[in-house]
């Protein structure tokens, strides 16, 4: 079906590329909302029309199951009567019937898939409109930066490579405060390294007077 492959063709159409080629994205947005609207109005057009075909072969199905049931009917009477003649023609018309019944069974079946086809699309479509609408503006802010970015791009670069330097240059000066800082540190010790160092000190001092006083016992 044509339209259904028209419908396809909407469907996995990728916005974003679209919108990134087009000479005038907003336009383009606008006229592909637009060929959606248009589509599926004739997908729900379609699909009331094959359901109403299903129900019409549905009709004529059980049109032909009472034409079988009153045929056989018919030739029982007939036997009941002991006119096997007749019973055996009625038998061969319910038969007809019964034949149509099958035969209108599987375009009902076709019908059936048809429609869930159309149905299927219907909501595929309605979801990409839904999701078409939603992201349209943005993409299009989108790709009016892009295009700006590009039209000032050299500018935008010397301006990003300048800021970049001047960055680089004050990380410099930043990290050779902090060496600077360092260094001083390591040359003049602070208040808490000068004690701590007294404090080691003197534990050691307080170690080596209990090994003379163990070594003194010792020797005693």
């Amino acid at each position: 079906m044509a339209l259904l492959e028209r419908v396809t063709t909407l469907i996995k159409a990728n916005v974003n590329d679209l919108i990134d080629k087009a000479e005038n994205p907003e336009k383009l947005v606008k006229q592909l909302l637009l060929d959606m609207q248009n589509q599926f109005m004739q997908v729900k057009t379609q699909v009331a029309i094959a359901i109403a075909d299903q129900h019409l072969l549905e009709k004529k199905q059980h049109e032909n199951l009472d034409a079988q049931k009153d045929w056989v009917r018919k030739a029982e009477l007939a036997l009941e009567k002991n006119q096997e003649d007749l019973a055996r023609v009625a038998l061969e018309r319910s038969l007809t019937y019964e034949n149509a019944a099958h035969n209108f069974a599987q375009q009902i079946e076709d019908q059936s898939h048809q429609v869930q086809l159309l149905r299927d699309a219907l909501h595929k479509l309605e979801q990409k409109m839904t999701e078409t609408k939603a992201k349209a503006d943005l993409l299009v802010a989108q790709h009016r930066r892009a295009r700006l970015a590009i039209r000032s791009g050299t500018t935008a670069l010397k301006d990003f490579e300048s800021d970049a330097a001047f960055d680089r240059l004050r990380l410099k000066v930043s990290e050779s405060e902090a060496l600077g800082l360092g260094h001083n540190a390591v040359g003049e010790p602070g208040p808490e390294q000068r004690l701590a160092a007294l404090e080691r000190a003197d534990q050691v001092e307080r170690l080596l007077a209990d090994l003379r006083t163990k070594t003194a016992q010792q020797t005693r």
